[in-house]
């Protein structure tokens, strides 16, 4: 309607004054409701040709979108493990800090585990000092096997001695004897080394093992008992958080309450705008908004980031072919915008619904001199109808709060 009217004062009116200075003709006598497009026919035809023309200009160069929310992530409270809830520390709605307990599993089992795995410690340090006690025994053994072969040695040594000094002296069957006893001691004396070795391998290398053993599902049993205590990620605040003790949470299916982020959806605009739009939206683009949530407010704000794919035309592997007719909505061209001024956004609500304008600016292209004095002119005149929408937006948040609460039947 703005755009018919401003139209109308360069085409309609003109051709008016005309018809009324020129021709004479008056209005409620010459120019009636049934002559007013015989007389002013080229008037009402230029105005809705510049009309269809100048919104064509306006929403191309400087488009606009109602489809523009402050999107924010919220991260789902999920333990690692299934259990049943044994203590809530937190309320239905609450802040939390970083690493706050938010509830408890019940942890009977990997209490009883982390028990285990300290006797299974303790056990493996008593078997280090038996070991260590039987190393003492070893060497009592091996010192008392070396005294015994010793002594058999001395006393075979001497009878043989005795034998090769005067044969016959000594019978040969005690030689045999002796023969036969220092073998034996010989081989007690191997057994109480290996006994020794036995027991120096299994202090120093088999039960260290065992420990290093004990010790890693010592750690193991305290990470699954941690798990038991589900704690916030980041600092922000806990929605709709109904969980009651008693209740079962399962990690696959079933997650206890949304923690939303501190400062989510407090620092960019997300809009979504048509794809005939897609060479006009540039990166440092200035833009306008504004939201229900803060009323008869404009919203200073920049283009920071264009997304370079639709979503719509998104593709999961799947076990059905792709149907094109399927995608009944054409998708948009997501553009992020953030507020020039910090603070811009304070007082919105994060989610809240928002309107936005982005304005074309050919400043630097003009002032460059690259383009000649038509193309320049025109440049101008797609900067200066920026001011129309500009306009437009000024309208729709005064008229906003009366749309919603009084227009729209609530």
């Amino acid at each position: 309607m703005l755009e018919l009217l401003l139209c109308s004062l360069l085409t309609i009116f003109p051709d008016y004054l005309y018809r009324r200075y020129r021709q004479g003709k008056r209005l409620g006598k010459e120019i009636t409701l049934y002559s007013v497009w015989f007389e002013l026919r080229f008037g009402i035809i230029a105005c809705l040709m510049l009309t269809v023309a100048l919104i064509t200009m306006i929403f191309y160069y400087h488009p606009s979108t109602t489809s523009a929310t402050l999107y924010y992530r919220t991260v789902p409270i999920v333990p690692e493990i299934t259990g049943r809830v044994a203590e809530v520390n937190f309320d239905l709605s609450a802040p939390v800090k970083k690493g706050d307990v938010l509830f408890r599993l019940d942890s009977a089992k990997q209490e009883a585990s982390l028990q285990t795995a300290k006797r299974k410690i303790a056990e493996v340090d008593a078997a280090m000092l038996s070991a260590q006690a039987d190393i003492l025994k070893a060497e009592g053994q091996l010192q008392e096997a070396k005294g015994a072969l010793q002594q058999a040695q001395d006393e075979l040594d001497t009878k043989s001695e005795l034998q090769k000094r005067n044969p016959g002296i000594v019978p040969q069957r005690d030689i045999e004897k002796l023969q036969v006893a220092v073998a034996g001691r010989q081989g007690s004396l191997d057994a109480a080394t290996a006994s020794k070795q036995s027991a120096m391998t299994r202090l120093s290398a088999l039960l260290p093992a065992e420990k290093a053993s004990a010790e890693a599902a010592l750690a193991e049993a305290q990470v699954d008992l941690d798990k038991t205590f589900i704690r916030a990620g980041v600092d922000g605040r806990v929605e709709q958080f109904a969980l009651r003790p008693g209740d079962i949470v399962n990690p696959m299916i079933r997650s206890a309450g949304v923690l939303i982020p501190e400062g989510a959806g407090r620092r960019a605009l997300l809009a979504g705008f048509g794809q005939i739009e897609a060479q006009v939206m540039k990166v440092g683009m200035v833009a306008e908004a504004t939201c229900i949530s803060r009323p008869w407010t404009i919203i200073p704000m920049v283009v920071t980031n264009v997304q370079d794919y639709i979503a719509a035309g998104q593709v999961r592997g799947g076990e059905q072919l792709l149907e094109a007719q399927q995608v009944v909505r054409p998708g948009t061209i997501l553009v992020y915008m953030e507020p020039i001024f910090k603070g811009g956004l304070e007082g919105v609500t994060p989610g809240s619904s928002c309107i936005a304008n982005a304005y074309t600016s050919n400043h630097e292209l003009i002032s460059s001199g690259k383009v000649g004095s038509f193309k320049s002119f025109g440049l101008h005149v797609v900067d200066a109808v920026g001011l129309v929408h500009a306009m437009l937006l000024r309208i729709q948040a005064l008229l906003l709060p009366v749309k919603t609460l009084v227009l729209s039947g609530h």
